[in-house]
């Protein structure tokens, strides 16, 4: 069994799915700590009602975002996590805890990497007038939304799609791919080339 080390900053829908996927057996993992950088985000609730450590730490009291990453880091090994999951976690991860989690830290992004990277993805793609969207799930690595893709699900977009209603089309697609990334990597089935992400045995 694996343990899982989430980050998030708002509702934690996504660390939800992870949690439901656990519980009914598709994934064997335990998750070891919720570690947020929001007091008042929806996810700790999550966390108590499921009995999962989770720990605050407030970005304002640091001199540095290296030094704060460097804590997040430090939080996670204690845990004994093997495997860091972001599930909306709402800031660029930075060295200190990419080195101490190389090719082990997962994201999952609302768009057909590597197009619409950053915020606001959905508004992006539906901006730009694409047909098709989707979300990628992907190593992360110094970069923006930048890391080895390791899956993809296409979602379509309609005429009459706002924001909120792509996103939620969206939404249910990463609930579907997420755990399944996350079951790859526990059953030491993703290997990394490069910038490429193979799946196999």
């Amino acid at each position: 069994m694996i343990k899982l080390g989430v980050l998030a900053s708002g509702r934690g829908s996504n660390f939800q799915s992870i949690i439901d996927s656990i519980d009914r057996g598709a994934l064997d993992a335990e998750i070891a700590c919720l570690v947020t950088d929001n007091r008042s985000a929806y996810a700790i609730e999550r966390a108590r009602l499921h009995k999962i450590p989770h720990v605050y730490i407030n970005p304002a009291g640091y001199a540095s975002r290296d030094i704060f990453y460097r804590d997040i880091a430090d939080e996670l090994q204690f845990c004994g996590v093997e495997l860091v999951v972001l599930a909306g976690f709402m800031r660029v991860v930075k060295k200190p805890l990419i080195d101490a989690f190389p090719m082990r830290i997962m994201n999952i992004h609302p768009a057909l990497l590597p197009s619409f990277k950053g915020l606001n993805a959905q508004k992006q793609a539906l901006d730009y007038g694409v047909r098709i969207a989707g979300c990628t799930v992907h190593f992360v690595d110094e970069g923006v939304d930048s890391g080895p893709i390791i899956l993809q699900e296409a979602v379509p977009v309609f005429s009459d799609d706002t924001e909120e209603s792509l996103s939620a089309r969206i939404l249910e697609s990463e609930h579907r791919i997420y755990p399944l990334a996350i079951k790859l990597f526990i059953e030491g089935k993703l290997r990394v080339t490069g910038n490429i992400v193979k799946i196999g045995d």
